[in-house]
């Protein structure tokens, strides 16, 4: 079966990246493609190991194969291309025992050439030349990947195509704005690709992390007519020892494409950094059912209406815990990890995700506008934090009005921690009135304003206040002002949840109960030390050790947060998560 009708019947499987993968295995940073020659068991291991891990596409190890990258004659670039792919197909041939008959596929890897000091006549020479010596070879596939428009190669792609039986992949690389690097947006490139008759799939690979190309894909109208593949890189490399590395994030990366894969995508695999252990778990996650081809594209109406949900816990059946999740905006414009933490969350089981106000009154991005980008990106429910420090009376109530013309109608209501004192001389608080004064602003703004669609909204609860008496008539005047819920600072004792017990017991509401994974003895000690009411004991601290590795550290913290969700999740009405860092991850750990 020739892929064009494999591929109509189910999703492909393809492999991973060859260059970081032979590197990491040999040490060695020179170029991979010189392996085919000097080192051609190597090559051929590779290719296996990606085949015995699910990869039903392989690509071969040609990518950076001409005349500019290897500095060799266009007649040894011939040769080199014609070797690579029989070193492609041995590797076939020699894993039919793993495959109980079914096909893998291979395709001639094309890369761009280095256009500096060439014509564009020169360059489609080399291009055509290159296809010509796959197809002689036997390829039945050509995939031009990683480049950043079509202006060399859309005449090469025609010419093959009229004299040759071959599928063509044509794939694009975009940074994490999804744009190449000849400045086209990945919504043009694609637009221009599918005009193309000659093209059989398009998409995008390398450039981005799987979060990052899940982003850009989704925003896109991804019916072009065309088969769809999509092979983001691991991560994002780190330099280490004069080497490139990629993060380990198997099942991230798995997680994510995933995602990718239900958008219609045909063609899923990797890139930088990805080996035969992210293909596995690719193929052990995705189902190979046909790509709908047609994603289905929500109204703005319905966007709004999924995204921002007024009762965040109404779905909640009797007994099933709410989940929230604490994201932190940036200090600067660098909001890519936020927005990769919020896409991982949403696969969570989150039911909402909120945003604290520059919390100890140090400036972070605005709460609210936060929220409505991470709202309008993921459609998940959203929640920011308002304090009364930084706004009188009428900046309040504008951004309340502007909060729920963006859809954001959930709100916790703070009063809010006051401004350092080293900055005071500069920065002034507000403070027109407190967190309970907010709330009756609100609930009149309900009753006139919002009298259709009312904002819902909650404060916060200080279970360690000296005198609990005080605590629980502030809550019941903030229950009398329209307050819905309370979200409890983080506990990390078994007193501590007692505390919270005896004030669930007295006040009728709906309560989630803080939870903190602490990380390290250093983050333990700054909590303790430097967040006035947040009950951290020399105890909790004195688990942690300075010398721990972070996965230790972290191990540690799970394994409080998991007790003292052991210990309150017979009473509480869900969990409150604020994990340092942003570091997400953790909540599937604890969750377990």
């Amino acid at each position: 079966m020739k892929i064009n009708e494999a591929i109509k019947e189910h999703k492909i499987i393809c492999d991973g990246a060859f260059g970081t993968y032979y590197s990491s295995l040999t040490g060695k940073n020179s170029l991979p493609e010189k392996a085919n020659k000097e080192n051609p068991q190597s090559v051929k291991a590779i290719h296996k190991a990606y085949i015995e891990a699910g990869a039903r596409l392989i690509r071969t190890n040609t990518f950076a194969t001409n005349t500019k990258a290897l500095g060799c004659s266009l007649q040894e670039v011939i040769e080199e291309v014609k070797y690579g792919y029989r070193l492609a197909k041995e590797a076939v041939e020699e894993s039919k025992a793993i495959l109980n008959g079914e096909k893998v596929y291979i395709a001639g890897d094309i890369g761009p050439i280095s256009m500096a000091q060439e014509s564009k006549e020169v360059l489609e020479a080399e291009y055509e030349s290159i296809c010509k010596a796959f197809l002689e070879a036997g390829a039945e596939v050509l995939v031009f990947e990683t480049f950043s428009d079509l202006d060399v190669i859309e005449s090469v792609i025609k010419k093959i195509k009229s004299e040759h039986e071959v599928f063509i992949i044509t794939q694009f690389c975009v940074n994490q704005y999804g744009y190449s690097a000849s400045g086209k947006s990945a919504k043009r490139l694609l637009e221009k690709a599918s005009e193309i008759p000659e093209i059989d799939a398009i998409g995008l690979n390398c450039g981005v992390g799987p979060g990052h190309l899940y982003r850009i894909l989704s925003k896109l109208e991804l019916n072009k007519g065309k088969y769809l593949t999509a092979l983001p890189n691991a991560s994002y490399p780190k330099l280490r020892q004069n080497r490139l590395v990629f993060m380990e994030n198997v099942d991230y990366f798995a997680g994510q494409v995933k995602e990718i894969a239900k958008l219609g995508v045909d063609l899923i695999g990797g890139c930088c950094g990805t080996d035969p252990q992210y293909i596995r778990a690719l193929s052990e996650q995705v189902e190979l059912t046909p790509a709908c081809h047609a994603p289905k594209v929500e109204s703005e109406d319905q966007i709004r209406s999924n995204a921002c949900k007024s009762y965040f816990y109404e779905n909640k059946k009797e007994g099933e815990k709410i989940l929230a999740v604490e994201l932190s905006p940036p200090p600067n414009v660098n909001y890519e990890s936020i927005m990769d933490a919020a896409n991982v969350l949403k696969r969570s089981g989150v039911d909402i995700l909120t945003f604290p106000d520059s919390p100890s009154g140090r400036m972070r991005a605005d709460s609210i506008l936060m929220s409505v980008k991470v709202a309008n990106e993921t459609k998940m429910n959203v929640m920011p934090h308002i304090c009364c420090r930084d706004r009188n009376a009428i900046a309040i109530r504008s951004e309340l009005l502007g909060a729920h013309i963006n859809g954001v109608k959930n709100v916790l209501v703070i009063t809010g921690d006051p401004v350092p004192a080293m900055v005071r001389q500069d920065v002034k608080s507000v403070f027109n009135f407190d967190s309970v004064g907010i709330m009756k602003t609100i609930q009149e703004m309900n009753e006139d304003q919002f009298k259709d669609d009312p904002m819902i909204y909650g404060g916060a609860l200080n279970y360690n206040r000296l005198n609990m008496e005080v605590e629980i008539r502030r809550m019941q005047k903030k229950i009398a002002s329209g307050a819905k819920f309370f979200l409890s600072q983080p506990i990390f004792t078994s007193e501590d949840a007692e505390k919270l017990r005896q004030i669930k017991s007295r006040v009728d509401t709906k309560i989630l109960c803080g939870i903190m994974p602490l990380v390290s003895k250093r983050n333990a000690s700054f909590i303790k030390n430097e967040m006035a009411d947040i009950h951290v004991t020399d105890e909790i601290v004195d688990l942690f050790d300075a010398d721990m590795s972070k996965q230790e550290g972290e191990a540690i913290g799970v394994k409080i947060a998991r007790q003292m969700i052991e210990e309150t999740k017979d009473f509480v009405d869900g969990y409150y998560f604020s994990i340092p860092f942003n570091r997400v991850y953790l909540l599937e750990q604890i969750m377990k």
